[in-house]
């Protein structure tokens, strides 16, 4: 059952150690303004599928990021969230990893079930259609008692 959050509230989420940010719920408007983003948009054509997500993902985040926990600038001071800092942030590794399961992911999982096939009534070729024409004679089968090497 598809359960609806109808609190559209930010939650926090934590994405290493000592380190969470505030988010705005993923949205449509969220998702459709990312898309439209003129860094994602300016993506070049045979860019890779990581290169993409990453785009994307630092896109998204420059939206959603309200507000973070435990993170500062080279001398430690504590910096607010900005495009820069937030960029920066997506930049690690761990940290770009954490917020594409705890946030993205999460977010697409009805996206992908909607691009699934829906499974045959009984069987795996239940209601396919043929694509290949019939064979115009049987086969020869091989003579019993010889090998081929």
């Amino acid at each position: 059952m598809l359960t609806l959050d109808l609190s559209n509230e930010p939650r926090w989420h934590d994405l290493a150690p000592g380190v969470r940010v505030q988010l705005r719920p993923l949205t449509t408007a969220l998702m459709v303004a990312t898309r439209s983003d003129p860094d994602v948009e300016a993506v070049p054509h045979g860019t890779s599928d990581e290169e993409r997500a990453l785009i994307f993902a630092k896109a998204l985040a420059r939206r959603a990021v309200l507000d973070w926990e435990g993170v500062g600038d080279a001398e430690g001071n504590v910096i607010d969230p900005s495009t820069a800092a937030t960029d920066a942030l997506l930049d690690i590794w761990p940290i770009f990893e954490a917020f594409q399961l705890v946030y993205v992911s999460k977010g697409l999982l009805l996206e992908q079930e909607k691009n699934v096939s829906a499974p045959s009534p009984t069987g795996a070729s239940v209601g396919a259609t043929a694509t290949a024409r019939p064979a115009r004679k049987a086969a020869k089968t091989a003579r019993r008692g010889k090998t081929s090497r």
